[in-house]
This record gives structure tokens, C-alpha cells and sequence, in this order.
């Protein structure tokens, strides 16, 4: 193996997250331990270093071409996530310093220089029987913060984010009074994009899912009055505009059912950052007013227009 395949085993090892094995990351690993790929594991040294130093040893030794703009990539893709994980320390200095370095940990140093050594399994173990896993840490923390969320009678999470709040209340506020037993068919989520996708009672109901990015943000159907809503959640982009509302339109050009095209918003002062943009024969609802709705329909309150309307 490669020294650079070696540091990525270390890495998958000791419990790093996958997007903490890549090459930088290794690459990383290698400057702070002064390897080369001609050295031995067992000549691992530990100093303290600058980004600075970790891109000049990494260009110089392993033919990489990394610039000195890539320092704030370099922190927050592997300095910042080693130091959670206890595989570094820092000077104490403030970061934006020129004399802020780095260092590996003592028990980081035992552990590399094992690597290749009868040692090596011994050395992980104990390793691992004082350290959390920054993977199982990682998980745990976007455990707790999640927002748990009952979708058709199941329990759901939602991470957390105000896009995902305000369709947890979409869910939770707006369909048990205006959409009252209707089912949620498709919602996403800022991370699992398809959280919940019912493809197949979507197509039977004619309705055409693309590419995701078009997929309305939640889908709710009320088989009783044979209504499907399409609602929009705005916290930033995305209102019902006429451009929207064609779009949407397209993918439900085999619906028979009746269509209601609905933007919802957390509160009115984001409503009114988006009213001038908003499609005529679509609805909003606002969260902070949940009890009420504004129709830009007209001659009518909620409900579906003929096709030809």
C-alpha cells in the first residue's frame, strides 16, 4: 500500500467519517507526522505546523499542486474535524494568527507508529477503548438535533434547518385544517431528499415525477374530495410563481384530480418579501397564522380550478 492508502486505512480505522478518509485528509495525516513515501511509520514525528507548512510539505513530497487559498479548505475538511476526534491539538493562539500551529497528540503518534507492526491491532484497540468514534459522534449530535415529525401516523425526523420546520408545520398545522385527512404523499428533506415518496400512488393518480429538483416541497391527497395539493415551502427561493405553477402543472397534466397549489411561509414578513411574485389561482398559508390563508384566486376560496380555467 501507498503511504497515502495507509493513512486513509488509519483513518477508517480510528472511526473517522467517510468524508474524513479522502485524500487530503491523508495528506494531512502524512505533513503532521513528517511521512514521506519512501519513510517508515515508525519514524512518525510530531511538530508543531502551519497550514501553511501541511501544503508546502504535501506539493514538496508527494507532487501535489495545493495553493495557498486552499488553507480555509484544508481547516474545515480535516484540521477541524482530526481536532474533534482528538488526533490533534492546537497552540492556544488565536486562529487568524500567524504563529496558530498544529500538532499530533501523543497517543495519535504511538498509534501511527504501529502502523505495519504486530503491533498495529493492539495499538487501535487501545486507541479506540479511550476514544469515541467522530463518526458515532457526529451521529449522535445530528441525532439529537433532529425534529421528529408524524407523517401519516409514522414517526419521522426531520434535520434540523427553518426550510424543514416550516414543513413540519405544513404537515403537523396546515393539513389537519385545511387538507383534514389527507395522506401525505411525498415530502422531502434538506438531507434525505426523498424522505417519504409514494411513487406508485402518485403515477396511478397520473401524476409524472421527474427530476427531483421539480418535485413540489410536500404532496398531500384527499382521497374523500379527490384533492391533490402541491405546496411550496419558501424560507429564501421558491415561491408558486407562474413559472412554478407550470411546471408543477406539466408533471400533473394526467391528474384527474382537483388541483391546489399552495407557498407557505414561516411568517408575513417573508410572505411579503415574495407576495409580488406569487401565481394568481394559488393560495398561501402562513405559519405564524395558522388558522387563516390568503387566496389569489379571486371569485372563489380554497379549492381546485377546471383545467380550462
Amino acid at each position: 500500500m501507498s503511504k497515502v492508502d495507509e493513512a486513509k486505512a488509519f483513518l477508517d480505522a480510528i472511526g473517522m467519517p467517510r468524508l474524513q478518509q479522502n485524500d487530503m485528509c491523508a495528506y494531512v495525516l502524512l505533513a503532521l507526522a513528517d511521512i514521506k513515501a519512501e519513510d517508515h511509520w515508525a519514524q512518525a514525528s510530531s511538530t508543531w505546523i502551519r497550514i501553511h507548512d501541511i501544503i508546502q510539505f504535501t506539493n514538496t513530497n508527494y507532487g501535489l499542486t495545493y495553493k495557498e487559498n486552499s488553507r480555509e479548505t484544508f481547516r474545515k475538511q480535516a484540521l477541524h474535524h482530526f481536532r474533534n476526534a482528538a488526533l490533534i491539538e492546537d497552540n492556544g493562539m488565536a486562529t487568524n494568527s500567524p504563529n496558530y500551529r498544529y500538532r499530533l497528540t501523543g497517543e495519535t503518534l504511538i498509534t501511527l507508529r504501529t502502523i505495519g507492526s504486530r503491533e498495529w491491532d493492539n495499538a487501535i484497540q487501545l486507541h479506540l477503548s479511550a476514544h469515541t468514534r467522530l463518526i458515532e459522534t457526529y451521529s449522535s449530535k445530528r441525532s439529537i438535533l433532529k425534529m421528529p415529525v408524524k407523517i401519516n401516523g409514522v414517526e419521522f425526523t426531520f434535520s434540523t434547518g427553518s426550510h424543514n420546520k416550516l414543513q413540519k408545520a405544513i404537515i403537523e398545522e396546515f393539513a389537519p385544517r385545511f387538507a383534514p385527512n389527507s395522506e401525505c404523499l411525498y415530502v422531502g428533506d434538506t438531507i434525505v431528499k426523498d424522505l417519504l415518496k409514494d411513487a406508485e400512488r402518485l403515477a396511478r393518480l397520473g401524476f409524472s415525477i421527474t427530476l427531483h429538483d421539480k418535485m413540489p416541497d410536500v404532496i398531500l391527497y384527499d382521497e374523500e374530495r379527490n384533492w391533490l395539493f402541491f405546496v411550496e415551502a419558501v424560507t429564501s427561493v421558491g415561491p408558486m410563481n407562474p413559472k412554478r405553477l407550470l411546471e408543477i402543472s406539466e408533471m400533473a397534466g394526467s391528474v384527474t384530480a382537483g388541483l391546489i397549489f399552495i407557498t407557505a411561509f414561516l411568517d408575513l414578513k417573508t410572505y411579503k418579501k415574495f407576495v409580488s411574485q406569487l401565481a394568481w389561482d394559488t393560495e398561501v398559508w402562513i405559519a405564524e397564522m395558522p388558522d387563516h390563508m390568503v387566496h389569489l384566486n379571486g371569485d372563489r376560496f380554497l379549492g381546485p380550478r377546471d383545467k380550462e380555467d
